[in-house]
């Protein structure tokens, strides 16, 4: 037990120490400033709409805004991040790679450090620039239950991290700028969706921090477990089930190094 012990500590020392080399910093630094642009323009567009409609909860036009936005922004921001993070800019993703293997857990919990950080300070930044406007949240629609809106996050969450598995696999030829505006298509689609039932956040980091300077944890716990767990599920789908590392000649065609 002693061996196993110190061999566990050892191991966890060094990966500690991959989690911060330089390129690991820099890796931080473009999840919080990608990040901390999403949540600015998701919350911004929502406060936006809130303004120029009349009544912005029943009015369709801004749940179109809110989901335009959630597009063009996360589009932006996986695109800008994902040479030096791989463009997570969602707590879920990073926890599905986390999940996954593909990265370790100390590097996913500064991961979800700054994405979290980034969050709350865009917040921040909206309440103050617009003198105290009030900062809009997820919420579960009154009919819906707790467990149902959490499913609903949940299913689109693991569409969303689903394509993003797609958008970064190397076995596909180069997607370029496709991937991440497939990434952020999908997101807008789950708005679109979802927003009306629980709010379509897809992102625990975006919930949070509205909802940290909102003054509003209610339901928090919604956007936290469906989106990790259908994250979760949708990396290890794709990578053990659907697209695994090493597949079956007969069933990728050619060989292992052809993408599907």
């Amino acid at each position: 037990m002693l061996i196993f012990g110190k061999m566990a500590s050892a191991s966890l020392t060094v990966r500690f120490k991959q989690s911060v080399t330089p390129a690991s910093l820099r890796a931080y630094l473009a999840e919080f400033i990608s990040t901390f642009f999403y949540v600015f323009a998701v919350v911004g567009s929502a406060m936006a709409s809130r303004k120029l409609l009349p009544d912005a909860a029943a009015d369709p036009s801004s749940l179109v805004i809110v989901a335009m936005a959630n597009a063009f922004a996360l589009s932006s921001a996986v695109y800008i991040a994902a040479n030096a993070s791989g463009g997570h800019v969602n707590p879920a993703v990073t926890f599905s790679m986390a999940v996954g293997g593909r990265i370790n857990v100390p590097t996913a919990l500064f991961y979800w450090i700054s994405q979290m950080l980034a969050s709350v300070m865009a917040c921040i930044f909206l309440k103050v620039a617009t003198v105290g406007q009030h900062v809009p949240t997820n919420t579960v629609a009154e009919e819906m239950t707790g467990f149902g809106a959490s499913l609903i996050e949940g299913v689109m969450t693991f569409g969303l991290v689903y394509t993003v598995y797609a958008a970064g696999d190397p076995r596909r030829s180069s997607l370029s700028a496709t991937g991440p505006l497939a990434v952020g298509l999908t997101a807008g689609a789950g708005v679109l969706a979802a927003g009306p039932f629980s709010g379509g956040s897809m992102n625990p980091a975006s919930a949070f921090g509205s909802a940290v300077i909102a003054g509003r944890l209610k339901n928090q716990a919604v956007y936290w477990v469906g989106p990790l767990i259908g994250a979760a599920v949708a990396g290890l789908l794709y990578d053990n089930v659907v697209f695994p590392t090493e597949a079956p000649d007969s069933l990728r065609g050619v060989s292992g190094e052809v993408g599907v």
